[in-house]
């Protein structure tokens, strides 16, 4: 059997990435940046109130020599000659001794030089009486404070998300270049399917694969086309596919590793491009398909028809390639040591790939992990356990028990991962 190292190791080279896009900045979150995105005006643009009060000359301030230096000295006012707005666009010069009522954001009149927060004057409208005074700078925001013309404000490379939008848009970028989601098809195979809408008769199951593995190619970051249930006729088939391979980066194939079903899907594309169906040493999903069909060498997985081992398959051997193909330096699951919670099973010669509940110890911290479903190779079926799991138990070939308390590697499942 191949080992898993050497058979992702032959997927991933051949992971494509999509050529960079320029896109709406609303579309690209999510997505790796591009370009090193330079920006042309200061942010921000003008100098502006920090926060409601009013704008004065901190000279204007200044207490008698006489006094501490910590206070206002009584009596100090100013008239309060004028109103500015957030959004105004009309100019207002501050002369000696006045002062001007400002809002969150609105520029700061002309020689103004600090701000009065409200709470530090009696709140007068014609008249403020200073009760505590400020100092030059104070409560303002300068222009270029943010963010100087020639500025890097997001790099190549950065996974853009809440911040990293709004700060384009501060900038006045309305689109960026990104590494683009790669277009992934599902295809189900298997004369016992029928889809959600219908009532499977006699022998018949529902198509669980084709949902679940494009909900997880999505998590993964792919633009994802469910297909969904194709015909085994091999020249349906092959025209199901041949479409498929024209407008997606990756193709999975689910149900096509097994019996009649995986005949019929040689015979429909054996001579679209090599397509190899081998024994992986690691469980569930031991048997899997590979290869890079059409014209463009796209990259296409046959996956089990069992739903545990095809998302388990899908999970150590598609989602790297589309971590990779959107430029992700780190496309592997992140992977952390747990102390085992009870004895744990493997399949002796295979790397083991089984669901598990992980949890902290609340008095040290440490990673907890429960294994999920059952003795190994007895409970593959069971996908209820699956969405019980927020991880993977990884156990090397060469284990076959591992006692309570021992350590081993475990891989997040979901967003952590």
């Amino acid at each position: 059997m191949r080992s898993v190292e050497d058979q992702q190791a032959r997927v991933t080279a051949a992971a494509v990435a999509p050529r960079p896009v320029r896109v709406a900045i609303s579309e690209a979150q999510g997505l790796l940046c591009a370009e090193e995105v330079v920006t042309e005006r200061p942010l921000p643009g003008f100098d502006q109130a920090a926060i409601d009060g009013y704008a004065v000359r901190s000279v204007d301030l200044q207490a008698p020599a006489e006094t501490d230096g910590d206070s206002a000295p009584a009596g100090v006012t100013l008239p309060v000659v004028g109103e500015v707005r957030a959004g105004s666009r009309q100019p207002i010069r501050l002369q000696p001794r006045q002062a001007v009522r400002v809002d969150t954001g609105a520029p700061l009149p002309t020689l103004a030089d600090a701000e009065l927060p409200l709470d530090n004057t009696d709140g007068g409208a014609a008249r403020i009486k200073v009760l505590e005074p400020v100092r030059s700078g104070d409560y303002v925001r300068r222009t270029g404070d943010d963010v100087q013309p020639g500025d890097i404000a997001v790099r190549a490379g950065t996974i853009i998300g809440a911040a990293q939008v709004g700060l384009l848009a501060a900038v006045g970028r309305d689109k960026v270049l990104v590494h683009p989601r790669p277009r992934l098809s599902v295809i189900s195979v298997g004369g016992e399917l029928v889809d959600v809408d219908r009532t499977p008769g006699p022998g018949q199951v529902y198509d669980v694969n084709s949902y679940a593995l494009a909900a997880a190619a999505r998590d993964a970051g792919a633009d994802v086309n469910r297909v969904g249930i194709a015909s085994t006729d091999p020249k349906r088939l092959r025209e199901v596919v041949e479409g498929q391979l024209i407008r997606a980066e990756i193709v999975v194939i689910a149900g096509a590793v097994g019996g009649g079903a995986l005949e019929e899907v040689r015979e429909a594309l054996s001579d679209l491009g090599e397509l190899g169906v081998e024994r992986i040493a690691m469980h569930p999903g031991s048997v899997q398909g590979f290869g890079r069909l059409g014209r463009d060498e796209v990259p296409t997985f046959l996956l089990p028809a069992n739903p545990v081992s095809a998302l388990v398959v899908f999970e150590v051997m598609v989602r790297p390639l589309i971590r990779i193909a959107l430029g992700r330096r780190q496309p592997m699951r992140r992977v952390v040591s747990a102390r085992t919670v009870a004895p744990i099973t493997s399949i002796p010669g295979r790397k083991g790939f089984l669901r598990g509940q992980l949890m902290r110890d609340e008095t040290t911290g440490d990673y907890l992990v429960q294994a999920l479903g059952g003795a190994a190779g007895s409970s593959s079926h069971l996908l209820a356990t699956l969405a019980e799991a927020n991880c993977l138990v990884i156990v090397d070939p060469e284990v076959s028990e591992i006692r309570t308390g021992d350590p081993v590697d475990v891989a997040f499942l979901g967003q952590r991962g």
